[in-house]
């Protein structure tokens, strides 16, 4: 009770939205107000274009950004920014970097040339500030100041020098850090009040992954773990990692009809809400049937469905449908039953999982099937734990009252059959479907 009584009483830090909604959500609204922040990653990870979206978003807000760029030209952030659709009026870009920098009338003969820039970057920096006097700051990047300091020290000291002045002026600071030198990464982490770390993985086929993990966020609660992200026209779009826990509801505890009376015996009455299913069969065997008859008896009691598709195309869902009398067309069109065919190496986890989220919270989705694991579990080499990942989407359908449906395919026709991945442990009901001998030899 008293641990409850205190975090009760904990301050609401004013937040600066990111401008991006799943990385606001592992925040818990944003970065709070007034603090300096390390984003890092290898290059081409989407560092530059999460800092114009943190700026754009407070343009959108009514508040002054300043991007700071010591490494790209101001005609390159502005060709960045027009091939997401934004605009960067309202944002004022300060190159430190510039073509007079070249002039061979600036050498300097007596003073290392390191120490001189050094300076006059940092002064430059802080000039911008007290002229613009902005809310929000982008940095880009450190590297080219460590290069400039050359020794640690003197790197340490500029950075915690501009942390204090960014701080004193109410500037909410993002500072970009291309890792290229690791011996630093603990200083810089040790300095920033929050270090959000983006990572990009390129697997043998298939296109780049990428991932977001905060690191560190002093005085909030944010989501640990590693998020999926996606860097595509418009910006980037984080996927939080999904945690069922938070997401459970009032259970019916009521049964729902398969639209097979056999099976709806066999079943003890059909199928349970909140519980997911598991068809394990051979190829043939009747296991797409029996998930579209499932979905069929719900669309016609008046419930929305989502069907995902992994391994063939919805037009031959559609034809399979219709030569077996399953009257499914007019549910498509009225928006009832969504069917979504998915290429699972160009989908990651942590994405499928937000799209079946969208379908159960925001289209009120009471079935879903996923059709099928095999393709699912395989064809994803890029993503780690995809087991995890599964057993906590599962559990997730499960809270919010869906009835579920896998299928899993198993090799072979004749003899000893088995299958990619053991999924049993996952199910709350298996059917197991099988061809007979005698049947496949006729």
């Amino acid at each position: 009770m008293r641990r409850n009584a205190a975090n009760s009483q904990l301050p609401v830090q004013p937040r600066a939205s990111t401008g991006i909604a799943g990385l606001d959500d592992i925040l818990g609204g944003g970065f709070p107000l007034g603090h300096l922040y390390l984003v890092e990653g290898d290059p081409g990870c989407g560092k530059t274009t999460l800092g114009l979206q943190f700026l754009v978003q407070g343009v959108g807000a009514g508040e002054r950004g300043l991007y700071v760029t010591l490494s790209e030209t101001a005609a390159e952030l502005t060709t960045v920014a027009a091939s997401h659709g934004w605009s960067l009026k309202g944002i004022e870009l300060f190159e430190l970097i510039s073509s007079e920098g070249l002039s061979p009338e600036l050498e300097q003969s007596i003073l290392h040339p390191a120490e001189v820039e050094l300076g006059e970057t940092v002064r430059g920096v802080m000039a911008a500030v007290e002229r613009i006097k902005p809310h929000r700051v982008v940095f880009d990047s450190l590297s080219e100041m460590r290069l400039l300091a050359q020794d640690p020290l003197r790197y340490r000291r500029q950075v915690l020098a501009l942390k204090k002045f960014f701080t004193d002026h109410g500037c909410t600071v993002l500072m970009l850090d291309d890792r290229s030198n690791r011996e630093s990464d603990q200083q810089l982490h040790s300095i920033a009040h929050g270090v959000v770390s983006l990572e990009q993985l390129v697997d043998h086929y298939g296109p780049e992954r990428r991932r977001l993990r905060v690191m560190k966020m002093r005085g909030i609660k944010f989501r640990g773990g590693e998020h999926d992200i996606v860097l595509d026209t418009g910006g980037l779009l984080v996927y939080p990692r999904l945690v069922a826990a938070e997401h459970r509801v009032r259970s019916s505890a009521r049964l729902v009809g398969t639209g097979n009376a056999g099976l709806d015996l066999l079943m003890g009455g059909g199928l349970a809400c909140g519980t997911n299913t598991l068809l394990v069969g051979p190829s043939g065997v009747g296991k797409t049937t029996t998930a579209l008859s499932c979905v069929l008896a719900a669309l016609q009691r008046g419930e929305r469905a989502a069907y995902y598709l992994f391994d063939e195309g919805p037009s031959t869902l559609m034809i399979r449908a219709e030569t077996l009398g399953m009257d499914v067309a007019h549910y498509l069109e009225s928006g009832q039953l969504q069917l979504i065919a998915l290429d699972p190496a160009e989908v990651s986890a942590g994405e499928f999982a937000h799209m079946v989220r969208h379908a159960v919270e925001q289209d009120s989705a009471q079935i879903v099937v996923i059709d099928s694991l095999n393709a699912y579990l395989q064809a994803m080499p890029g993503s780690k734990y995809l087991m995890l990942q599964m057993h906590e989407l599962l559990t997730y359908l499960n809270h919010r009252d869906v009835v579920t449906l896998l299928i899993l395919g198993q090799h072979g026709l004749l003899g000893e059959r088995g299958m990619d991945i053991d999924m049993s442990y996952l199910a709350d009901a298996i059917l197991l479907s099988a061809i007979s001998r005698r049947t496949a030899s006729c």
